[in-house]
């Protein structure tokens, strides 16, 4: 059985250790150690640790039964060894499962939210909480006492137990276990049977700040960071607060009520961009039908456009399909390719969605659409003889 020395001591950063076993196995080796301070990866949810034996890196850790197996790529020829692992990464999922601890605490103790999921992430944790919906106040208040706990600084200690001692303790949540139940306790504010490692005291948590709530399964998932990763997060919204605020030439605290001003001015010009672009839309449709050409009674709206986008294409002719009598033969000339847009007034009865796929059996073109309008793309230089292929097909079904 593995000695687990980060369940005793999760400071410990490097520590002397004996090979007991090894396998060769997919081109990595499995190897057991009689003690470790290599936490397994998503045991109890949390992320393995990062580090190295004898210098080589590990490249996963897992629990086999008691033992704990830590994975490398080379191999490491002596029995004796030096474990060490990777501090920051180590002190980081300290303070984010202590913070995690205590933030399910405080959710239980005033809004009776059992916590029934939990994930550290590389950037955020989150916990699901079984409450269908929460306010932004209940929120902000749920953030304060969990901070005024940091604040007091108080003591975190972990601890054996056996089952029969289990009602003694008010835990949280039940354990999985039957016996050999370690319990992280919060100084008597708090009792939670867990497998991780965690900080001696509230304080080393730092600071939680609850980044974002939302409905998920009927529960609430709250995304939230602690410790340094709540100074990461605070420090790039400071930088953007402050290049807005300079871009705006407006105070960081004034930084929002400009931005909603602006939005609001956006929002009233796009509604005026809007209307002059229906007239000028309108505008171009009756250009267009000025050069119809009057066949079997049927106008023909044959042109060719350059560098225009296709959705404005679109709106033209939209306006022109309100009229009777149209039929429209359009080619726009791009950069690297060329699109087409054939349409009809509702009162023509011919199938243009049938005439596209007729012609698409004999020339490259990819597009398709509704037996009154099609578009698509094609070479450039068989654009014109596209156009003329749908000419010729709609005058011989008139």
């Amino acid at each position: 059985m593995t000695e687990k020395i980060y369940l005793e001591n999760p400071y410990l950063r490097q520590i002397d250790a004996r090979i007991v076993e090894k396998k060769y196995l997919n081109n990595k080796y499995y190897i057991k150690t009689n003690r470790t301070i290599f936490y397994p990866n998503l045991a109890g949810g949390q992320p393995g640790d990062k580090g190295t034996i004898n210098g080589v890196e590990v490249l996963d850790t897992y629990e086999e039964g008691n033992d704990i197996i830590h994975v490398v790529k080379d191999n490491i020829h002596s029995d004796k060894v030096q474990l060490s692992i990777d501090w920051e990464n180590r002190f980081d999922y300290m303070q984010q499962h202590s913070g995690q601890h205590l933030l399910s605490a405080v959710f239980y103790k005033l809004y009776n939210g059992e916590t029934v999921g939990f994930y550290i992430g590389k950037e955020y944790v989150y916990i699901d909480i079984n409450i269908p919906n929460i306010n932004k106040i209940h929120i902000e208040k749920i953030e304060e006492f969990a901070n005024k706990i940091i604040f007091s600084n108080f003591q975190i200690k972990s601890y054996i137990v056996e089952k029969k001692d289990m009602e003694k303790i008010p835990v949280r949540k039940e354990p999985i276990v039957n016996s050999n139940i370690r319990i992280v306790e919060i100084d008597g504010i708090d009792f939670s049977p867990c497998c991780g490692t965690h900080v001696r005291n509230t304080g080393e948590i730092g600071i939680i700040k609850i980044r974002k709530v939302e409905n998920y399964k009927g529960n609430i998932r709250v995304e939230f960071v602690c410790g340094n990763r709540a100074l990461i997060d605070y420090s790039w919204k400071s930088n953007y607060i402050k290049n807005i605020s300079n871009l705006l030439s407006t105070k960081d605290k004034n930084v929002y009520d400009r931005v909603k001003k602006l939005y609001s001015q956006k929002e009233i010009l796009e509604k005026e961009n809007r209307a002059l672009k229906e007239e000028l839309y309108k505008y171009k449709a009756q250009e267009l039908l000025e050069k119809a050409c009057l066949i079997k009674d049927i106008n023909f709206i044959c042109h060719k456009f350059e560098n225009i986008k296709p959705k404005e294409i679109y709106n033209i002719v939209s306006h022109i399909n309100t009229l009777k009598d149209n039929i429209l033969l359009l080619g726009i000339n791009n950069k690297n390719t060329a699109n087409y847009i054939v349409s009809r007034s509702s009162n023509i009865n011919i199938n243009i969605k049938d005439i596209h796929n007729e012609i698409a059996q004999n020339i490259n073109i990819k597009g398709g659409g509704s037996p009154q309008t099609v578009q698509g793309t094609c070479n450039q230089e068989e654009l014109d003889s596209v156009l003329e292929k749908f000419y010729e097909k709609i005058i011989n079904l008139l």
